[in-house]
Order: structure tokens, then sequence, then C-alpha cells
């Protein structure tokens, strides 16, 4: 028996390292099955997805997934299949709607010692429309590099224009509307750019990059990918190995919460700084911004600025939980929130769709459009708050990354006589966006999954619908010098603001 048992033991063990092992990112699905999960991904579209057409009129749309289907002839590789699904995904013009990857294959690339594009880089749209995309290196990944230091304009790679490259890598990038601002900031983001261009254009094991010197002239020269595993042997061969004690579980969590949330207070300037990245659940939002403008009153603050810069969104509560401690006035977050439908022929593919569909039975009500309407966030108003509400003067930084829930903090203030927004626009549509709830759905089988928002929200119905985020009342935009040196451009504009308020109000 205790051989059995062995056995048995060694034979469990065994198939799953082998299991776990044979993987393969290149395994190839045939035409029936791509042809299968494409036509899963646009029927739940077309029955669910409560924005398909808002942007994209429907004989678009509807060409768009022609052309999706007319390549489906021939087997795939997940990335090749997901690649178009992307694209496809792409032409809503939805920012919640997005495609990832398999758990499979996510779980390869997060241990896979992957060879990458060796630099990462701000990218910005030039000041009228006639003017170049500008692409400045913020860091390069080779520690041997003497070129491409920080604030290097990158003019060609392997031969192609910037510009060409950026228009490409647009087409596969979901936003809200036709916002330039944050298809531009998410190749910003730290390896977004590398990976896109690696997954259109392949991977170089050199690159030829065309740069402006610091002088202006044109030059070029040649980078190497990016290598962990040798990067990593170089590491251990100079760095003596250190056994530190590991933070507990308890402490990464806070670790977590600091990251996210913090209040700094200038005593001397009478200035507060509030940074906030998330408004998501699970970082004790509330509380925190209680207790912040508790300090704020205490401390007799006079200047606040709120950093929503990489502020991707997440709880309605939250952002409007914190919108009411600055508006003077009633507020509501929507004139229109409704599904297209509860139920989707779908529906076993779809993240929690049972309770998904328990969500609308009992707070949603169908109207006469045949929509399925969350009536309370329609008629709702907000009113301000009373204990340690804050009555100086507000500064918003705002930008590319600032999505979602943080457009309806934002556009709940800044109408307000004493609250300026500052900085870039919105990621978030100004007029709407799908979202509330966002499934994911998984395909059957490829495994690649995508999000599916399920509700419409309108934030203001006299708000032009224009395909543009919040535009700030007060712009700051990038500049070489600002990228070359660190310079954070538009905390510097709010502290300069601040200062003209200051001189302006001592000479009254």
């Amino acid at each position: 028996m205790r051989k059995l048992l062995f056995l048995f033991v060694l034979v469990a063990v065994t198939g799953c390292s082998v299991g776990k092992s044979s993987f393969s990112p290149g395994k190839k699905y045939s035409p029936q099955q791509v042809q299968k999960d494409y036509s899963i991904y646009q029927t739940i579209l077309e029955q669910s997805h409560p924005g398909l057409y808002w942007y994209t009129g429907k004989d678009s749309m509807d060409n768009y997934f022609r052309l999706g289907a007319g390549q489906l002839t021939d087997s795939m590789t997940e990335p090749q299949f997901r690649k178009l699904l992307t694209y496809v995904s792409a032409r809503i013009n939805c920012g919640h709607t997005s495609v990832r990857s398999s758990r499979s294959y996510s779980k390869y690339t997060d241990t896979a010692r992957i060879k990458i594009f060796p630099l990462s880089m701000k990218l910005w749209s030039g000041s009228s429309p006639s003017e170049d995309d500008t692409a400045v290196v913020t860091a390069s990944l080779i520690r041997q590099d003497s070129i491409f230091k920080r604030g290097t304009v990158i003019k060609k790679i392997n031969g192609r224009p910037v510009n060409e490259i950026i228009d490409t890598l647009f087409d596969y990038i979901s936003t809200d509307g036709f916002n330039r601002t944050h298809k531009l900031q998410s190749l910003s983001n730290r390896g977004y750019f590398g990976a896109l261009y690696t997954s259109l254009f392949g991977l170089s094991e050199k690159y030829t990059i065309e740069y402006a010197d610091s002088s202006g002239q044109i030059r070029s020269a040649i980078l190497p990918v990016y290598n962990p595993v040798n990067d990593t042997f170089n590491r251990r061969a100079i760095r003596p190995v250190i056994s530190l004690p590991q933070p507990s579980r308890k402490e990464r969590k806070q670790q977590e919460i600091a990251s996210i949330r913090q209040l700094r207070i200038d005593q001397d300037n009478h200035t507060a700084f509030i940074n906030l990245s998330s408004f998501g659940r699970g970082y004790q939002l509330k509380s925190f911004f209680r207790k912040s403008f508790k300090a704020l009153q205490k401390n007799k603050i006079s200047y606040l600025i709120i950093d929503v810069r990489n502020n991707g969104g997440g709880s309605v509560t939250n952002s409007t939980f914190i919108s009411r401690f600055l508006t003077d006035h009633r507020f509501k977050i929507a004139d229109s929130l409704y599904a297209t439908r509860k139920k989707s022929t779908y529906g076993r593919y779809i993240q929690n769709d049972f309770w998904n569909r328990l969500f609308m039975s009992f707070f949603t009500k169908q109207k006469n459009d045949g929509y399925y309407h969350f009536g309370y966030f329609e008629r709702h108003y907000f009113k301000p708050k009373k204990h340690n509400h804050f009555d100086g003067k507000v500064y918003v930084l705002i930008g590319g990354n600032s999505f979602s829930a943080t457009t309806l903090f934002v556009s709940s203030v800044i109408k307000q006589e004493n609250i300026t927004v500052v900085g870039e626009e919105t990621g978030g549509g100004a007029y709407g966006n799908t979202a509330w709830l966002i499934p994911d759905v998984r395909l059957p089988e490829t495994g690649i999954r995508f999000r599916l928002p399920l509700f419409r929200l309108v934030i203001d119905k006299n708000y032009p619908s224009t395909g543009k985020g919040v535009q700030p009342e007060v712009e700051a935009r990038p500049t070489i010098d600002a990228i070359r040196h660190g310079i954070d451009f538009k905390l510097g504009k709010a502290m300069e603001l601040i200062k003209i308020d200051k001189a302006s109000s001592g000479s009254r």
C-alpha cells in the first residue's frame, strides 16, 4: 500500500509539473476554434454592450466585425487572435472595453523572461494639428547606454517615423470617444509602448534609433533588445545577495494603501496636498477623506491641491464622497444610467452573470425606451457636506490617466468659482461613458478575456457629445526640458497659481 501510495503521489506531482511546463505560447488554434470564439465575442457585444454604436455607427461597426471575421481563415496563435480582437474592440471607442490574455498566457508572461523593447518614453501631441507628436525618452533598460538619456527626443525607430508608429499603435488602444490624450498617456505608461510596439512590428535583436542630440542635430544609434536573463546574471555578479526580512501581510496592505492615498500639509504656506491614485474599494477612502478634511480645518489650510492624474477610477461612492467636501451646490452624477438588456445568449461565459442580472432586477426598471434604468442615480441629488467642508482655493490636477469615476469627480466640481482644474484633458469622456458593472467575458476555445461594460452613463445631457475628455481650465503641457530634468510641470503650474493668488490677496 505504501508503494502504491508513493507511486500515486509521484504520478500526480509529475503530471502537475508536466502540465505547467507544457504550455506553449506558440500554440495554434484551428480556424473553427477562433471562428467560434469570434462569433461569441461579436454576439455578446451586439446583445449587451450599451455603447456599441455610440461613437461608431452600426454600418461602420458591422463592417469592422466583417473585416475581423474575414481574417479567420487559418490557424492562429493566441497573440495573433488577441491582436485582431483588440483592433476590432478599439473601433467601439469605449475605454472600458478591452481585450486581455487568457489566464494561462498571463501566468506564462508573469514568469517567462522575455526580451523586450529597451526604452520607455513620454509622448504628447503637438499644440496644433499641424505639429508632429513628440516622443521623449524617460528611461533606458540598457545599463551601458550612454546615448538615450532621459529627455532624448526620438525621431525614428527601425526606419519608421515616430508619428507613423503612433498612428499604427492608436488603432489598438481603446478610449472613450476620440480622445488622443488618453492614448498618448497609455503609450507613456511604463512598458505599454514597448509591449504594443513589439506585438505589431515584431521583436528585433537590435534597434536602429534616430534621435535629436542636445544641439538639435539628427543622429542615429543602435540599441540592443533588453534581455532580462543577461541582466539578472550581471546583477548577481556585481551585487551581494542580502536576505532581508519580508513585510507581513498587514504591512504590505498598509504600504499599498499608502501608495494609493496620501495627505501632506505645508503649514508654513497653509497648503495641503492630497494624492489619489484610485477611487477603488478596499483603500479605506471614506475614513481617509473624513480625517483629511478634519485636518485641513484644524491646520487652517487655505489652499488644497488634489492630484488625480493617475486615478483610473473605481467606486462612484468614493468619488462622490470627496466631491461633497468641496462642492457648494447640489449635484447629480448622471442624467441617465441604463443597461440595454438583462440577459445574453452566452451568459455562461460572462463573469458573475447571475449576480449581474439579479442586481438589475432589484435596482433597475425597464422604461418606455426598452432600457433598464438605474433610476436612483438619475434622480438623486447629492448635497454638500456641512461638517469640515473645505471652502478655500482648490486646484485639481488631471491628465490622460484620469478615467471613469475620476471624470465624474472632476465634472462635479469644475464649474465652481473657488476650484481650478489644471493639467491636460482627462482620459474619461466628459459626456459620459459605458461602465458601472464591467464583468470579464472568457471565450471558451482560446480562454481570451475581454471586458464588457453593462451600463451607459450620460453625465450631462446638455454637454456636447464630441468624444473628448474634460478639458482643464488652466492647461499645463509637458515640455522636453521638463521631462529631461524631471520637473513636475502640472504641480508647478498649481503652485504658480497659488503664488499669484497670494500676491493678489495681499494687495487687496
